[in-house]
């Protein structure tokens, strides 16, 4: 599939021409066991165990990569960054040398679900975590995974890490959280790969009616629960990030840019200038992918050269709301060597 549990993607070559010409269909994580402070599921957090698996153009995936990077885990849960372009067997390490990563030692991500599992019926998604020492897959879970990266690796956290998901506005994130997940994070999926024209209106009709509930909801507050960031906010950030730069023409929710609405552009250049959010981000990655892995909707593969991303670092005067990024606790520390963000990609 094209980023994560998006629809179920077929093996055979070619596969993605499918896009726009199917009903679109999310399919759920098959592997959703847990990793855990009490190992319940058998897999119990310990430090250089698990290796995450990520693409950079995938915003399932990078809710992953901001987790981590809040919350200070990379010396405790290894990173490998897939390729953006897939090929018939889906995402692949030649972003390394030699083709494999250096780590697992697999050029496709396909051989851990293997490990794990041989023909189980779905996808190769990410994120996923891999057992290091089996190279098997242990889960694809892209909704639990950084809920329990926030509640179950604590004891691994950094000094001054920030609560991402606080038991007493849990009820109030999940909330929030479940109307952009619907209308915002499915709903320009379920736009761009619709195959019918009643199909995309609906969705097109969801997701610019929760984005101006949202917007409204940010006009007089920093961040959408609370004081603090919160995992709401990582979600709406990893689909806002993306939305004028491939969902407004690759998915056809063209009512506005982002950039048009005072309010969430201010929202999103604030976490994006935020250490932890903008350092994860590659706009290289992003545009590549979806306008050359979508063969479907873009036969011909050309990436647009714009939007013009100088606006990104620009002062969005949002911390006159007040708020406080991470509560008690402080800014993570400078992007490891190694996991910086090609000049490519960034603005």
């Amino acid at each position: 599939m094209s980023d994560t549990q998006d629809q179920e993607q077929a093996r055979e070559k070619d596969g993605n021409t499918a896009y726009g010409h199917k009903p679109f269909k999310r399919s759920r994580s098959h592997f959703a066991d847990r990793i855990t402070a009490d190992g319940r599921d058998g897999w119990p957090v310990e430090a250089g165990r698990y290796r995450l698996v990520v693409s950079r153009a995938c915003p399932w995936a990078s809710r992953a990569l901001v987790s981590r990077r809040l919350l200070g885990l990379e010396s405790a849960l290894s990173l490998a960054v897939a390729d953006p372009i897939q090929d018939d067997r889906s995402w692949r390490f030649t972003l390394d040398e030699g083709g494999k990563d250096p780590v697992l030692g697999i050029g496709h991500l396909s051989e851990a679900y293997d490990a794990r599992e041989r023909d189980y019926p779905g996808g190769v998604s990410v994120p996923a975590i891999v057992d290091v020492p089996t190279r098997a897959l242990v889960t694809n879970d892209y909704q639990q995974i950084t809920l329990d990266l926030a509640t179950e690796w604590t004891a691994l956290h950094r000094p001054g890490a920030p609560d991402l998901y606080p038991e007493r506005l849990r009820a109030e994130i999940d909330e929030v959280m479940d109307g952009v997940y619907r209308d915002v994070n499915n709903g320009v999926y379920r736009a761009g790969f619709a195959s019918e024209q009643g199909e995309y209106e609906a969705a097109y009709v969801d997701v610019f009616r929760r984005l101006d509930l949202v917007s409204e909801r940010l006009a007089g507050q920093r961040y959408l629960v609370g004081d603090t960031i919160t995992e709401a906010d990582i979600r709406l950030f990893t689909t806002l990030v993306r939305f004028d730069a491939v969902y407004h023409g690759h998915f056809k929710c063209n009512r506005s840019k982002l950039a048009e609405d005072p309010v969430l552009w201010a929202y999103v250049r604030d976490l994006y200038q935020t250490p932890g959010f903008g350092d994860t981000v590659d706009f290289d990655h992003i545009k590549r992918h979806y306008y050359q892995v979508h063969t479907g909707i873009n036969p011909t593969g050309i990436v647009p050269l714009g939007p013009d991303p100088s606006g990104w670092n620009t002062p969005h005067h949002r911390e006159q709301l007040g708020g406080r990024p991470f509560g008690d606790g402080t800014p993570p520390g400078p992007v490891p060597p190694g996991e910086e963000v090609p000049a490519s990609g960034r603005p």
